[in-house]
């Protein structure tokens, strides 16, 4: 339900598929939307106005948009990563939430291969918890990070083996 004024956020819009993206159309361009009732001759068109949204998509691979889709967005943004630094934190924010305890320098050997991306940062740490707990105290230090993600073979730009081999190809 959208209310005047709402936003719509889309995550991974680059994975809409085509029918969505037309049936998108004239709601981004004209706050409405066209449904089609019935088949063949007998099919009747309704157009059913919708309240002025503003709609936010959200992709890292903006190529994939098409661009009919793309045109559509009155204001395109591109956003920086993370700095290493900024990731940092996270990490030890995210490791206050699920209860690890985590050392500056921990902290940093996690976000200097999470490539700028929290996500991959908090995918990082909940495995690095997971070896920590089985190989040494439970506690993260620079040690317990740099030999859990060796073992999880992510190299000092983060990147995993699969990402080496699409390099090399």
């Amino acid at each position: 339900n959208l209310s005047e004024h709402d936003i719509l956020f889309i995550d991974e819009i680059h994975r809409m598929s085509r029918t969505v993206e037309e049936i998108l159309y004239p709601a981004m361009e004209d706050y409405a939307l066209d449904i089609i009732i019935g088949k063949g001759p007998a099919a009747k068109s309704i157009r059913i106005d919708l309240p002025k949204f503003t709609l936010i998509g959200a992709t890292t691979r903006a190529g994939l948009l098409t661009a009919p889709l793309r045109d559509r967005f009155g204001v395109i943004s591109r956003l920086e990563l993370y700095t290493v630094e900024e990731i940092k934190e996270i990490v030890k924010r995210s490791a206050g939430l699920l209860d690890v305890e985590i050392d500056d320098e921990g902290a940093a050997e996690i976000a200097s291969r999470s490539r700028g991306t929290p996500r991959i940062a908090n995918r990082f740490l909940k495995r690095v918890r997971d070896f920590a707990q089985v190989k040494y105290d439970g506690k993260i230090d620079y040690k317990v990070a740099a030999d859990a993600l060796k073992s999880m073979e992510v190299d000092e730009l983060g990147l995993d083996i699969i990402d080496s081999r699409m390099i090399k190809t």
